[in-house]
C-alpha cells in the first residue's frame, strides 16, 4: 500500500505530505483545488512523463517521494527489484523523483538512481492510475492476452511454460533456417568473410594461455636488472663466511652439543637443523635462478611482436587467445554449414517439423484452457455489469488463431498461437465492437470499473487510483459504482478523486483538499475529515456551495446507509 506522500514545488502545491491508510481513501474538494494534481505526482512517482512545465512558478525544482509499505514477501515488485540490484528491506520501497526547471528528471528507487523506463517497470506493480480518459491497460487490446493469462492464474501459467520449453527450440531452428535461406549472394559474402577470418586466425597459430605464458616472460625480461640483483644480493646474504647460514651452522652444531640433556633442547636441536638444511636448499635454488638468467634483447623483441599480434586479433575476436580459439571454432561449423547449405536446411526442416508436432499440441493446449478460463469470465463480467444496471450489455472474448502474413500458417509466438481480444455490445441489437472502441462516458466509467473489479484481484497491485471514473453517473447507479470501488478496495488499497457523494459516503477515510491565497500565492492542504466534517463535505456535494439542514439530513442517511452496505 501507499502509505506516505510528500509533494515540493509541484504545480500549485509548495509542501504537502499526505499519509495514507488501507481500504478506500477518497479525496473530495472543490474544483482546483489540486486533486488531481496529488494523482499527477503519484503518476510521476510511477514513471509517467515529466515535463518542466510541472515544476511550481518559481522554484528550480519539484521533489516528489512515495513510501510504498509491501507486506506479501511473494509480491512480484521484490522480483522485480532484485533484477534491476535495488535492496528492498523492511518491506518497504521508496519512490522518488525530482523535476527540475530546465526539463531534466532525477529518478531514484531506495536511494538507487535508476532510469524513468526502470521506475516505470517498477511502478506498474505499485500504483495502477485510472483516469476517465486515460489510455488505460484494458483499452489496449494488446494487453488483453496478458490479463487473461494473469486471470487463469497457475493453470495457465503452468501450460505457458511447458509451451514456451518448446517455443524456445522453435524459435532458434527458424532463425537458423532463415539465416541459411538468405539468397546466393550475401551468403558467398558471409562465405568470403568467415573463411578470411578463420585462414587469419590459424596464421597466428595460437596456443592456449599462450598470451599469458608471454607476459610472464616479457615481464622478465624487461626486469632482467632487478632480478638479477636481488637473488645475488640475497644468495651473498646467505652463502659465505660470516654469512647467514654460517652463524645457522654455529648455532645448530652448539645445540648439537647439549641436545641429549633433555626433551626442550632436543627439540630445539632438531628445528634449527630443519631451518639449516630448508635454508641451504632455499639458496641452491636461489643460486640456480641466478645463473639462469640471461638477458637477451632480441628475444624481447620477439615477444612483444608476438604479443602484439595477439592484441590484433584480440581486437576482433575475443578477450582472450581461448575465446579467438572458440570463435575460430564456431566460424569453422559455420563455413561447413553453408558449403553444404543444402543438406544442413534439410536436416534442420526435418528437425523444425519434427518439434512443430509439439509445439501444436502444448499451443492448442494453452488456447483449450484460455477458452475455457474466458466462458468464466465472461460469466463474472456480464454480473459485475449487472449490478452497475447495465444488464443488456453483452461482454465476450474473441479468441482467434495467429496467421502468418500469408494467411497460409499458423503463427507462433512466446505467447502461443492465440489472438486475444475484449468485445462489447452496450445496447441489444448492436453488434459487438472491440472494447478499444466503445464509447465513452458514464457506461465507459462502469464497463471499466466492472473489469477492474475482476482483473485487480489478479494483477497483484498495491495500489489502485481511480481519477473521476464516476463523471456522468447519478441515483442507483452512483450507488452501485460507490460500493463496487469499495468492493475493489477490499483487495487492493483504492483512492479515489470523486464529485459523487455516494462514493465519498462509503470511504474509509476522506481527504479533503482546499486552497488557499497567502501572500499572493495559491497553495493547498490536505485534512482528513472527522465524522461531523464527513456530513458537512457530503452535504456539500449534495446541495451544491451552501449546505442546508436538508442536504446534512441527506448525508447522514448516506452515511448510514454505507455503513450498512459494508456490512
Amino acid at each position: 500500500m501507499l502509505a506516505e506522500l510528500s509533494i515540493k514545488n509541484f504545480a500549485i502545491i509548495e509542501l504537502l505530505t499526505v499519509s495514507f491508510e488501507k481500504g478506500l481513501t477518497v479525496l473530495t474538494g472543490e474544483t482546483g483545488a489540486g486533486k488531481s494534481i496529488i494523482i499527477d505526482a503519484i503518476h510521476l512517482l510511477a514513471g509517467a512523463r515529466g515535463s518542466s512545465e510541472f515544476v511550481r512558478y518559481g522554484e528550480k525544482r519539484a521533489e516528489l517521494e512515495a513510501l510504498f509499505l509491501i507486506e506479501d514477501e511473494k509480491h512480484p515488485v521484490y522480483s522485480k527489484c532484485e533484477e534491476f540490484g535495488i535492496d528492498v528491506s523492511d518491506g518497504m520501497i521508496i519512490l522518488r523523483r525530482d523535476l527540475s526547471s530546465n526539463g531534466k528528471s532525477i529518478c531514484r528507487i531506495n536511494g538507487k538512481l535508476v532510469t524513468i523506463a526502470v521506475l516505470r517497470e517498477v511502478g506498474q506493480f505499485l500504483v495502477d492510475v485510472h483516469g476517465q480518459h486515460d489510455n488505460q491497460e484494458l483499452m489496449n487490446e494488446e494487453n488483453h492476452i496478458h490479463l487473461l493469462d494473469q486471470y487463469g492464474g497457475k493453470k495457465i501459467k503452468l501450460a505457458l511454460e511447458n509451451y514456451f520449453d518448446v517455443y524456445r527450440n522453435f524459435d532458434s531452428l527458424q532463425k537458423k533456417i532463415i539465416q541459411l535461406s538468405e539468397n546466393e549472394q550475401e551468403m558467398a559474402h558471409r562465405l568470403d568473410l568467415l573463411q578470411f577470418q578463420l585462414e587469419e586466425i590459424e596464421g597466428a597459430d595460437l596456443q592456449p594461455k599462450e598470451d599469458e605464458l608471454l607476459q610472464e616472460e616479457k615481464n622478465q625480461i624487461s626486469n632482467y636488472e632487478k632480478v638479477y640483483e636481488s637473488l645475488n644480493n640475497s644468495y651473498s646474504a646467505l652463502h659465505g663466511e660470516q654469512r647467514g647460514l654460517d652463524w645457522v651452522g654455529h648455532a645448530m652444531s652448539n645445540l648439537e652439543n647439549v641436545g641429549n640433556i633433555n626433551k626442550t633442547l632436543k627439540d630445539l636441536s632438531e628445528t634449527i637443523s630443519n631451518a639449516y638444511y630448508m635454508l641451504e636448499d632455499l639458496s641452491y635454488q636461489v643460486r640456480n635462478e641466478l645463473e639462469s638468467l640471461e638477458f637477451d634483447p632480441e628475444r624481447l623483441n620477439t615477444v612483444e611482436s608476438r604479443l602484439n599480434e595477439i592484441n590484433t586479433l584480440k581486437r576482433k575476436y575475443g578477450q582472450t587467445v581461448e575465446e579467438i580459439l572458440t570463435y575460430s571454432a564456431k566460424i569453422e561449423e559455420e563455413i561447413d554449414t553453408i558449403k553444404n547449405k543444402d543438406s544442413h536446411l534439410y536436416k534442420l526442416q526435418k528437425e523444425l517439423d519434427s518439434i512443430l508436432e509439439d509445439l501444436t499440441i502444448e499451443a492448442k493446449n494453452v488456447s483449450n484452457i484460455r477458452k475455457n478460463f474466458a466462458k468464466v469470465l465472461i460469466d463474472e463480467i456480464h454480473q459485475e455489469l449487472k449490478e452497475l444496471y447495465m444488464e443488456k450489455t453483452t461482454f465476450d472474448v474473441k479468441i482467434s488463431t495467429k496467421q502468418t502474413s500469408s494467411g497460409q500458417q499458423v503463427k507462433y509466438t512466446a505467447n502461443g498461437s492465440d489472438d486475444i481480444e475484449f468485445f462489447i455490445s452496450t445496447n441489444p441489437g448492436e453488434p459487438l465492437k472491440s472494447l478499444s472502441k466503445t464509447a465513452s462516458g458514464g457506461e465507459l466509467s462502469r464497463i471499466m470499473l466492472a473489469m477492474k473489479s475482476i482483473f485487480s484481484q489478479h494483477q497483484g497491485i498495491t495500489s489502485i487510483i481511480f481519477d473521476e471514473v464516476d463523471t456522468g453517473v447519478s441515483g442507483r447507479v452512483a450507488q452501485a459504482i460507490a460500493e463496487k470501488i469499495y468492493r475493489v478496495s477490499n483487495g487492493s488499497q483504492v483512492l479515489c478523486i470523486t464529485h459523487l457523494p455516494q462514493v465519498a459516503a462509503m470511504a474509509d477515510t476522506h481527504l479533503y483538499i482546499a486552497k488557499e491565497t497567502i501572500s499572493g500565492r495559491t497553495k493547498t492542504s490536505v485534512k482528513p475529515l472527522i465524522e461531523e466534517e464527513k456530513i458537512k463535505e457530503i452535504g456539500r456535494m449534495i446541495a451544491g456551495v451552501e449546505v442546508t439542514e436538508l442536504s446534512k439530513e441527506h448525508a447522514k442517511e448516506l452515511l448510514s446507509l454505507a455503513h450498512t452496505s459494508k456490512g
